[in-house]
């Protein structure tokens, strides 16, 4: 059971409270209140599928950010077995912003590289809330080129809010930092599956964020900038942030209506936060599912196609001009 609530769940909350207190009543009298709690639990799910089937653009922004969705390690560690943490860029320092390690995925080595946030106020300011530094790309593109060497497959987890965009991180390179990184991405001979699991930021998701396919959970968003930010720049506000949201097109739906991703993975109802064994399952299935239809593509036939997939995306009308 969650024990966080976004506003727009709160009627969910309200059924949760009333079974809480006919649990107290049936641990201190003699009442049974079994069917009673088994008829809110039903009623738990309808509600919802009922607000999970209308949620609005920033709705499911909000839900993307929900505190008590799982991050990367809960992944690499309820999909996986022995997953060991690699850390360094061997050059400045160990970002906590970005984890990684080889892990056993059902007999198969595997090199799982993701964001994370942290799953409270302390741990969040010790990840840096998810934004990497530039040694955080650095030690991810080294754990991918370790992967290369030994030919694991490599699985991404992007869930930030961007890149870190401080002086310092300037300083050591942020911009080329993400930009090698996207470029030795498209060159790896090893699958590399991409899984965007809460936010999808600009530069800050594209530096992990490159690979064969690219699924998106199914209350993610993925695009150029978050909805505050775009909101600043073209209002002078953060009060557009909903707005800017729908125009910038950063729902699953968009993204694959646009050719940015390959597919989209269903959530539990009530969300990856409500259920988030459940939802470690599903994406087990599906990250076994898809490396194994990768590893029968040619190596060099994998770069081939990456560089064909990403050569295509966007759109674009030519204008006859006179001269």
């Amino acid at each position: 059971m969650p024990t966080v609530f976004l506003e727009f769940e709160q009627p969910i909350a309200d059924l949760y409270a009333e079974i809480e207190k006919l649990k107290e009543l049936q641990e201190k009298g003699t009442v049974d209140m079994q069917d009673k709690i088994a008829e809110l639990e039903q009623k738990i799910k309808e509600k919802q599928k009922e607000i999970y089937s209308n949620l609005t653009v920033w709705q499911r922004v909000l839900v993307s950010r929900h505190t008590e969705r799982p991050y990367t390690l809960f992944y690499a560690d309820h999909i996986c077995k022995n997953f060991l943490e690699l850390h360094g860029d061997r050059n400045v320092r160990d970002d906590k912003a970005i984890v990684g390690g080889f892990a056993d995925l059902d007999g198969e080595s595997v090199m799982i590289i993701g964001h994370q946030k942290g799953i409270n106020t302390k741990m969040r300011q010790y990840r840096n809330f998810g934004m990497a530094n530039p040694e955080g790309y650095r030690k991810a593109l080294r754990l991918m080129r370790l992967a290369e060497k030994f030919n694991k497959p490599i699985i991404t987890f992007v869930d930030t809010p961007g890149a870190f965009p401080g002086i310092e991180a300037e300083d050591r390179g942020q911009a080329e930092a993400i930009a090698r990184n996207i470029f030795e991405m498209i060159r790896l001979k090893v699958p590399v599956l991409v899984l965007i699991i809460g936010e999808g930021a600009s530069g800050g998701a594209l530096g992990i964020g490159v690979g064969d396919k690219t699924l998106m959970l199914e209350n993610t968003w993925f695009t150029v900038i978050s909805p505050e930010s775009c909101s600043s720049i073209l209002w002078r506000s953060w009060e557009h942030k909903e707005k800017a949201a729908v125009a910038l097109q950063l729902t699953p739906e968009d993204n694959l209506k646009n050719g940015i991703i390959d597919s989209i993975v269903k959530e539990p109802l009530g969300g990856a936060h409500a259920y988030p064994e459940e939802m470690a399952q599903t994406l087990k299935e599906v990250i076994k599912k898809e490396l194994a239809a990768l590893k029968q593509i040619e190596p060099q036939q994998r770069v081939i196609n990456r560089i064909e997939k990403y050569s295509k995306m966007g759109f674009f009308k030519e204008s006859a001009v006179g001269i």
